[in-house]
């Protein structure tokens, strides 16, 4: 058996379906970040444990959740609230415990978007490490996400789970990529000036995800980035497949690289008592980066 970890912030509109998916666990673990609205209510209402603790960033959040809940299984899996666990997956994952020469392993998802699984223009399989040995795996922040440290070898499942991306509406979505994008853009700054694109992982990398990363890097670093990405999701990748939801994904993803460059602009140029203080920064959190801010807004 394994437990289940949910991850929670104001979630009362999909952590009923998220913990029903989740019950196929005798161990599940609700972690929420003080929510304002009835998460923990609806979460009472099952028979899982509920933790909270004040959130400070995704790798903190996952590292102290790792280190400081002790689940019943050795084995945990990491689900977030607009996210679903399915029979099929659990059933893989319950075979993969069995096989101590991994210490994680990496699930794709299919991103579910105006009631359609968005196939192609996802990057399809995009993996992310979701199943993991207790003392084994931990976190890192990167952007406004986190990169997994892994003490041993991982592997990849072949089930996939649901990700319902925009599950609390549009205004939801945007909101919260407002807020991502200030991470993005500090991440950016700090790969531009220190960080550089593995050109061999790139091409030939071992797996998709030393592949993607490679990737990411390369990324920051291309002039008209919302155009290139726009065209990259719609056209190479396919995203005109998906139909209406396809081209409103990929619109979505290339304003969203959009904000990014404008939040780059921002940092560098505007004085912090100017921006809003929830998202000003310590002067120390900046690298000292000399780049062309006409470059980065093209």
């Amino acid at each position: 058996m394994l437990s289940i970890y949910i991850l929670t912030h104001n979630e009362e509109l999909d952590i009923a379906a998220c913990i029903e998916s989740a019950m196929l666990s005798d161990d599940v673990v609700v972690v929420d970040s003080f929510s304002s609205d009835r998460t923990v209510e609806i979460a009472s209402r099952y028979p899982v444990r509920i933790v909270q603790h004040r959130f400070e960033s995704h790798g903190k959040q996952r590292t102290w959740m790792l280190e400081s809940i002790p689940p019943k299984h050795q084995w945990v899996y990491i689900l977030e609230a607009d996210e679903r666990m399915t029979p099929e997956l659990f059933q893989e994952c319950l075979q993969a415990t069995q096989n101590q020469q991994y210490v994680g392993y990496y699930v794709a998802e299919r991103v579910m978007f105006l009631g359609q699984w968005i196939r192609h223009s996802t990057q399809y399989p995009r993996y992310q490490l979701r199943l993991l040995q207790l003392g084994k795996v931990w976190f890192t922040d990167y952007g406004h996400t986190e990169r997994e440290v892994c003490e041993g070898e991982t592997n990849l499942l072949q089930e996939s789970y649901p990700h319902y991306t925009c599950s609390k509406g549009l205004s939801r979505w945007l909101d919260k990529h407002n807020r991502y994008s200030t991470d993005e853009a500090i991440e950016t700054l700090r790969q531009i000036d220190q960080g550089s694109v593995n050109w061999r992982d790139l091409w030939a990398g071992k797996t998709e995800i030393e592949r993607r990363r490679a990737l990411k890097d390369l990324s920051l670093r291309l002039p008209f980035r919302p155009l290139v990405r726009f065209c990259y999701m719609y056209i190479v990748l396919g995203g005109c497949l998906d139909g209406r939801a396809g081209f409103a994904w990929c619109t979505l993803q290339a304003f969203y690289e959009y904000l990014i460059l404008l939040k780059v602009w921002e940092i560098k140029h505007m004085p912090p008592t100017t921006l809003d203080p929830s998202t000003t920064l310590a002067p120390e959190l900046l690298p000292p980066i000399d780049l062309d801010p006409q470059s980065l807004l093209t």
